[in-house]
């Protein structure tokens, strides 16, 4: 039995951290890399195994941070969960309204109002599957909590059939998820990146992602009971193969697809990062070619002070205009892109400025790991004494 969380883990959850940064800060979105984009609706790229992994490795974490969550008082755990999910939420929804001001075409800073912000989004989709795996798996047993998790994928399938549009159940603006967001929400709290009113991080389909972390959970719970084994890396990798056949076949009659985060999808993301965390489990525990691995590290330690370091700098780097020869402005992230980077070809360019920006914010963790601080994680390992742990309460969360 394992009692603390591999260093294999770690990389894997930094793996997730690295590709989310690359593929979120392309120079050019137009000139992106094809498998850096997300499929446009059903199908599968790369980049859509991305956000499911991360969910994957909150339950991977959880599974050992449960065992300490035991030994406490039950007041003490839920308040510690609600606190969790209400600081995750809350940093999502200040980071989608930062900087809070935008430039009219004066150039004049107009206030961004409450009426016009986004609700949901990533960080705010990770609190709620968080904290909805969480309380299912602290007052259950596991066993009744991965029931539930197929009735979740089970029932989702139903719902969206059966309260879609009669003609396209599955379309963007037909889809019972869609529906569910605009009567809670309206139009002006959604996601407009697709040019319509969609948000792929709206409320129903937080549950099947649930089922992600869920699933991150049991091979968790898998991977500290069976220790460092051939049984736990031969099942792990058996596992890994079921799920991606079920999601394979269910496609044929609920087609995967990441913006509504369907069941299909569900069970063959979680086949493939089982997949990808059993090679990097391999590689690190078994062949012990490690050399790599203090790379993805650094992002593993602090993984969402890092992820909110990229967004918070692409933020004001896209709000801070910058003057052009003509005259006009155009934002500095734009600005920045054409100079330096478009000079090396459209698509080039812009997969190379997304590898600079990921090393910088990697220079930016290397930099607090030299120094020893770790934002608090779910696995609070126990530092040794000559280390220094620094405690940030307002983002004491997250793997």
């Amino acid at each position: 039995m394992i009692a603390a969380r591999s260093r294999s883990l770690d990389v894997f959850r930094g793996i997730t951290v690295c590709f989310m940064i690359i593929v979120n800060m392309p120079g050019n979105y137009s000139t992106t890399y094809a498998p850096l984009l997300h499929a446009h609706w059903h199908g599968f790229t790369p980049t859509d195994l991305v956000f499911p992994s991360f969910l994957f490795a909150v339950g991977n974490a959880m599974s050992f941070v449960m065992v300490k969550w035991r030994q406490m008082l039950p007041q003490k755990v839920l308040w510690k969960i609600l606190k969790r999910t209400f600081i995750i939420f809350l940093l999502g929804y200040l980071m989608y309204w930062f900087p809070f001001f935008y430039h009219n075409a004066k150039m004049e800073l107009i206030f961004s109002p409450f009426s016009h912000t986004r609700v949901f989004g990533v960080l705010q989709r990770i609190a709620l599957c968080f904290m909805l795996a969480a309380l299912l798996l602290y007052y259950l047993k596991p066993k009744t909590t991965y029931i539930i998790a197929i009735i979740i994928l089970l029932l989702y399938w139903l719902v969206m059939m059966l309260f879609g549009d009669g003609t396209d159940p599955l379309s963007m603006q037909g889809n019972a998820g869609f529906k569910l967001d605009m009567w809670l929400l309206g139009a002006d709290h959604l996601y407009h990146g697709e040019g319509v009113a969609f948000d792929p991080e709206g409320l129903l389909s937080a549950f099947p992602a649930t089922v992600n972390v869920i699933a991150g959970f049991w091979v968790g719970e898998h991977i500290r009971t069976k220790g460092q084994s051939y049984e736990m890396l031969s099942k792990l990798l058996l596992f890994a193969i079921g799920c991606v056949a079920i999601g394979y076949v269910w496609d044929w009659f609920f087609p995967i697809n990441k913006k509504l985060w369907t069941s299909s999808y569900v069970f063959y993301s979680v086949g493939l990062s089982s997949s990808v965390l059993a090679m990097v489990i391999f590689i690190i525990d078994y062949l012990k070619k490690d050399r790599w691995a203090y790379f993805f590290e650094v992002f593993g330690k602090n993984p969402l002070f890092i992820y909110l370091l990229s967004e918070v700098v692409a933020i004001l780097l896209w709000f801070i205009p910058a003057a052009m020869p003509n005259g006009k402005h155009e934002a500095l992230y734009q600005r920045i892109y054409d100079v330096v980077f478009q000079p090396a070809g459209v698509y080039f360019g812009s997969f190379l400025f997304a590898i600079i920006y990921m090393l910088l914010t990697w220079a930016a963790g290397w930099l607090l790991d030299k120094r020893k601080i770790y934002y608090k994680s779910l696995n609070k390992t126990k530092q040794v004494s000559e280390q220094r742990t620094y405690s940030f309460q307002l983002i004491r969360l997250l793997l």
